[in-house]
């Protein structure tokens, strides 16, 4: 079994050392809190995660909007060109 660069031999060797430095008692207070960190760390990422996904929606909504009003103008002007065209024509 090897979990990253880490083997067998490593992950009971830093279990020992673990159950030295906490002893049997504080396991378990040690083995929730890491829990409840990685909890609060997930949960943290997805709110990061929808916030970055709303304002990407916003960002494209402008966006269309400016294509909107640029497409108009450029419309406008043909509109003014083709009209001064036909009256200098004539």
């Amino acid at each position: 079994m090897k979990i990253g660069p880490f083997g067998l031999p490593e992950l009971i060797i830093i279990l020992i050392v673990v159950l030295l430095i906490f002893g049997p008692k504080n396991l378990p207070k040690l083995g929730s809190a890491v829990g409840k960190t990685i909890s609060n760390l997930r949960s943290g990422m997805a709110e990061a995660q929808d916030e970055i996904g709303e304002d990407a929606e916003e960002e494209v909504e402008e966006t269309e909007k400016v294509l909107e009003e640029a497409d108009e103008a450029e419309e406008t002007a043909k509109k003014k060109t083709t009209k001064k065209k036909k009256t200098t024509a004539e």
